[in-house]
């Protein structure tokens, strides 16, 4: 049955294995939201469009969507699904898609991991804090910046996950990533954990050694952001952050390897798990239609 919105905010977050789309309301808040799984581009849209059109004509559409993606308005990528291992979406433009099916809205995009990152920082874990930072942990690795209030884009945007890190003494696993080999998320994403350990991140134990393989590198990760952006607070999110102890186990493991030399990383909230749960990228793409 459709609803009658005389501003229709309505968000999409577009994951590699899931995605989920909301109307909802100003501050981020959801009213009313569905999650199906990410397939081919046309199929995907398709889906999305079809639940949308049978609550209304939205306003105002933001999109949250996995990367690499050209976000920077003026450009001629812009809204375009770039070099990416998932079949099919390579090439394929996102704001070309919705602008034809709903001409009538404003759309906004970014990446999802910045989507998230602005939702936890306005109602979130890190509510108040102009310096933050959100990973996710995931089928790939990403992370989001807020820095000064702004979220970061840069020439494309920061691809966190393709950081190179320092390999743990005696880890001989080669890495997953087609491009980079043993990069963050070549070492510690969703399908590296399967393919070092022979089973997928929720079926070990607490007490696994790949957590504290997980910990050492998402580390070493989060330590150079502390270096070059230096967040207040780091959010880490995703379906592998949902591992018990794993959020104290980094914690742990970066005071260790800083060494003293960055004091804020001792707070006890430095890193936390999003208090928004899995809704942080549908949040954050509610946000990002109000502005």
């Amino acid at each position: 049955m459709k609803k009658n919105f005389t501003t229709m905010l309505t968000g999409i977050e577009l994951g590699g294995t899931k995605t989920v789309i909301a109307i909802g309301s100003h501050d981020g808040r959801v009213i009313e939201e569905f999650r199906f799984p990410t397939t081919k581009p046309a199929e995907t849209l398709a889906t999305a469009i079809t639940w949308l059109r049978e609550r209304g004509l939205p306003t105002h559409i933001g999109i949250a969507a996995f990367g690499p993606i050209g976000i920077v308005q003026g450009r001629e990528n812009f809204g375009q699904v770039l070099a990416t291992t998932k079949a099919g979406w390579t090439g394929f433009s996102l704001v070309a898609c919705l602008a034809n099916a709903f001409p009538q809205a404003t759309l906004t995009l970014d990446t999802d991991v910045n989507a998230a990152a602005l939702a936890e920082a306005t109602i979130g874990a890190g509510a108040g804090l102009e310096d933050l930072v959100y990973i996710t942990i995931g089928t790939g690795i990403g992370g989001g910046i807020l820095s000064g209030g702004r979220l970061l884009h840069g020439a494309i945007h920061p691809e966190f996950g393709h950081l190179k890190v320092p390999r743990l003494a005696g880890d001989d696993f080669p890495g997953i990533c087609p491009f980079h080999g043993d990069c963050l998320e070549g070492l510690a994403s969703g399908p590296a954990i399967a393919a070092r350990w022979g089973s997928p991140a929720h079926e070990l134990a607490a007490s696994h050694p790949a957590w504290d393989t997980q910990a050492w590198y998402l580390a070493h990760g989060i330590l150079a952001l502390a270096a070059i952006v230096s967040p207040s607070r780091i959010i880490v999110g995703g379906g592998v952050s949902q591992a018990a102890g794993l959020h104290r186990k980094i914690h742990t493991q970066l005071i260790k390897i800083a060494n003293g030399y960055f004091p804020n990383l001792l707070d006890a909230n430095y890193v936390l798990p999003p208090a928004l749960g899995q809704q942080a990228g549908i949040c954050g793409a509610l946000l990002l239609a109000f502005q």
